[in-house]
């Protein structure tokens, strides 16, 4: 579904149900610890933050459920986990750019301050939790960037952190796009043009950490996944294509770093852990901001547990066709598994055809751009075991995974420095690399015919019970059913 900007997805997600109001919060470490307690449940509004004026808020957990994720993707409601990420799955197939429309002039250019008016300090930026270094004003962001060679654009979420009025820091790992084009400017000896959107609207955010193809933008990408094309701006100093309906805009620099940088975090990050510590990385030069009256702030609190669903199911919709386009046949599932850390722990359902099957699916997924970045452990479960349901995974990993034989170890995969598990030495020494795990918690092809058969009643007779005792099954959720009732999935 495409919004008309931020805050019509607002205005839906407290009419489903899933918005909280909370005013009058210190920007000061209570701001995150209130998004911790509803990560998950609810998306929470922040207005009236201490120290600032109303109208000035901040809007985190901007992805907290999974229906939200299907209000911005055109997800039919009433469709169960796994079916979902088939719909987006076959929506992917279809795959055709849809390039942004070029406005004149838009609700971002409300407020345009340059010069000695770009103030970073006016926004209610956020200290996330106790540990981090400083306040991150770029936690659910879009960091835009073209390339100086092809034109393209591109854009990606990178953290950034607020230094002082006129300049930030940003965090980018080797080799993720954004990182490859700036080093295209550096190799000329030029500073790196950059747009920051710190509010936006979340149906044209989510590509920003799909597995889009490099070349390819962005905007075609979530033009076409929200049936409309973005409606952009040309940035007043950048002249990056910017989202029209925006809410807070950091147009600037990145100099090479031998020109500035400047000490960043630590940072509570996605991984769960404070991995990547304090370090010199390069700055953006703010030289001019942009925002709505009212402006809103998008933010995640990162942590212990993902502090939302995110993108569980176009990332596994991604991957799934993926597998399939690299030849594995009879794939019936796939699942990035949420408490692993932001989708970095895959499951995939196949219905076995041959000695050699699962291994073939496992080895894909490390082979696909998707499944391959900082991915530890790839679970290969047979057909009847229902990906999207976690228990279930782990039910077939202890009771069809011999450790002795079912479980292959792989050193040298791709990695980054926010691992938390990468040794201080390889580190040092930039070599992020760790091992990936392969589980095949599936039955032996070998003897299959022969394995036990599964206590569990049939899809047919639990939707009769189901139907036949709707009063006394009231207590439970219409999902919470289909999950405690193994319903049946739809082909």
């Amino acid at each position: 579904m495409a919004f008309r900007d931020l805050r019509e997805y607002i205005q839906k997600s407290e009419e489903i149900g899933v918005l909280k109001r909370i005013d009058g919060v210190d920007w000061n470490l209570d701001l995150g610890a209130l998004s911790d307690l509803y990560r998950r449940r609810k998306s929470i509004l922040f207005d009236k933050i201490k120290g600032y004026p109303a109208g000035f808020r901040v809007f985190s957990n901007i992805l907290a459920t999974e229906a939200q994720q299907k209000l911005c993707m055109g997800i039919p409601a009433e469709l169960g986990t796994l079916d979902s990420v088939r719909f987006l799955k076959n929506k992917f197939a279809t795959f055709k750019p849809t390039p942004p429309v070029v406005r004149k002039t838009g609700p971002i250019l409300e407020n345009v301050l340059s010069g000695d008016k770009v103030d970073l300090l006016k926004f209610p930026t956020p200290w996330w939790h106790e540990l981090d270094g400083g306040r991150y004003i770029g936690t659910a962001d879009m960091v835009i960037t073209r390339d100086p060679d092809d034109g393209w654009v591109n854009f990606g979420t990178y953290r950034v952190m607020v230094h002082d009025a006129k300049t930030t820091g940003i965090y980018i790992v080797a080799g993720r796009h954004a990182d490859l084009i700036r080093r295209k400017y550096w190799a000329k000896g030029q500073a790196c043009p950059v747009a920051v959107v710190c509010g936006e609207d979340p149906s044209v955010f989510i590509p920003s950490h799909l597995s889009v193809p490099y070349g390819v933008s962005e905007y075609d990408y979530a033009g076409w996944l929200r049936d409309k094309p973005v409606e952009v701006v040309k940035a007043p100093v950048t002249g990056l294509p910017i989202p029209a309906a925006a809410e807070i805009v950091l147009e600037g620099e990145i100099p090479p770093p031998e020109v500035e940088t400047r000490l960043e975090g630590p940072f509570g990050e996605w991984t769960g852990y404070y991995a990547s510590g304090q370090r010199n990385v390069p700055v953006i030069r703010v030289k001019s901001i942009l925002h709505r009256n009212d402006p809103i702030i998008t933010g995640v609190s990162s942590g212990l547990v993902p502090s939302e669903v995110r993108t569980s199911l176009s990332v596994s919709a991604i991957l799934w066709n993926q597998l399939e386009q690299a030849g594995v046949p009879e794939v019936r599932g796939v699942w990035a598994m949420e408490p692993a850390g932001f989708t970095r722990m895959y499951a995939v359902s196949i219905k076995q055809c041959y000695a050699g099957h699962a291994k073939q699916a496992a080895m894909a997924v490390g082979g696909c751009r998707q499944g391959a970045h900082h991915s530890k452990f790839t679970i290969i479960v047979d057909e009847d075991i229902d990906p999207t349901i976690e228990d279930d995974v782990w039910f077939a990993v202890a009771s069809r995974c011999d450790p002795a034989t079912s479980i292959d170890i792989i050193s040298g995969c791709w990695s980054d420095p926010l691992d938390s598990r990468l040794e201080p030495e390889k580190k040092d020494r930039g070599e992020y690399t760790h091992s990936k795990a392969i589980i095949y918690a599936c039955k032996p092809y070998q003897w299959i015919d022969k394995f036990p058969p599964v206590v569990r009643s049939s899809p047919e007779l639990l939707e009769r019970v189901k139907e036949k005792y709707k009063g006394t099954l009231s207590d439970f959720s219409e999902a919470e059913l289909k999950r405690i009732l193994r319903a049946k999935v739809v082909k």
